[in-house]
């Protein structure tokens, strides 16, 4: 089981992702794509007059604050446009391919959180009326009744919260609670960077191999968005995932490179070359 999340920032090729994955599962592997959109949520929301607001949090996360307007926007992109799209792409090279948000089904679940802290000014604020939460269950049965005939998952947040809200979640770590709840031996994170690097943005500076029983102290390497995929990847390990990778999703064939050790491998000595 290798679990694909790729996110939804700019230089993304969300063609060549498709190609590749389409290529491994008529090869017999068994594959879930999980996806973001955050750069044409941006751009919409612009365009909407609603711009994206981000903050962050005093442990040092930056995320979107998602008031109502907000969430439906999201939904609009990631459930419909984002979605959709990788759909579209797959079919047409032969993938019966299902999407399907958070929402559906409640394949992802959490506690809403309706309020959120937010330092502004070097002083922490709380701001109501959030959308935001973290995945706490995973609808595996429905995931597996798609799986055993014969279709491909591509899953996007919202997820839902225990009353039937939609709540906004990070989709690193979110495919890190699908990886854990199916047992997945491989969680790969792409993005439009090459791996973790040490001196970002400088690319030479790959950091290949982070061994999974000390991830937490490469954290400080993580810039930005990175952040929440190195959470994410200590989540999974922790799990029983057996390694996370983050690669490269610019490239030609970017889970095929990733499975050759191109990127950055998490795990223990024994799951590195798997």
């Amino acid at each position: 089981m290798i679990i694909v999340k790729v996110g939804g920032s700019l230089g993304i090729d969300y063609d060549a992702l498709c190609r590749d994955i389409a290529a491994l599962y008529k090869a017999g592997e068994k594959l879930i794509l999980v996806h973001g959109g955050s750069a044409e949520t941006n751009r919409v929301a612009e365009a909407l007059g609603h711009p994206p607001r981000f903050i962050t949090s005093p442990s040092g996360y930056t995320s979107r604050f998602t008031d109502r307007e907000t969430i439906e926007i999201f939904e609009m992109v990631y459930c419909g446009k984002m979605n959709k799209g990788i759909v579209e792409r797959l079919q047409k090279l032969g993938v019966n391919a299902v999407g399907l948000s958070g929402l559906d089904g409640r394949v992802f679940e959490g506690k809403h959180k309706d309020s959120v802290r937010s330092v502004e000014n070097g002083k922490v604020k709380l701001l109501r009326g959030d959308h935001t939460g973290t995945v706490e269950k995973v609808n595996t049965h429905l995931i597996e009744l798609l799986l055993d005939n014969g279709y491909l998952p591509v899953l996007t947040p919202p997820a839902s919260s225990y009353e039937g809200v939609a709540i906004n979640v990070d989709g690193d770590r979110a495919a890190a609670a699908l990886a854990t709840a199916l047992k997945a031996h491989t969680l790969m994170m792409l993005s439009n960077v090459p791996g973790l690097l040490r001196e970002y943005p400088n690319e030479d500076s790959l950091i290949p191999f982070i061994p999974a029983t000390d991830v937490e102290s490469y954290m400080g390497f993580a810039q930005d968005r990175m952040k929440k995929k190195v959470l994410g990847a200590a989540e999974a390990v922790a799990g029983g995932v057996g390694r996370v990778i983050f690669g490269d999703a610019r490239i030609e064939s970017p889970v095929s490179a990733a499975l050759s050790g191109r990127g950055t491998v998490v795990a223990d000595k024994a799951n590195a070359a798997d």
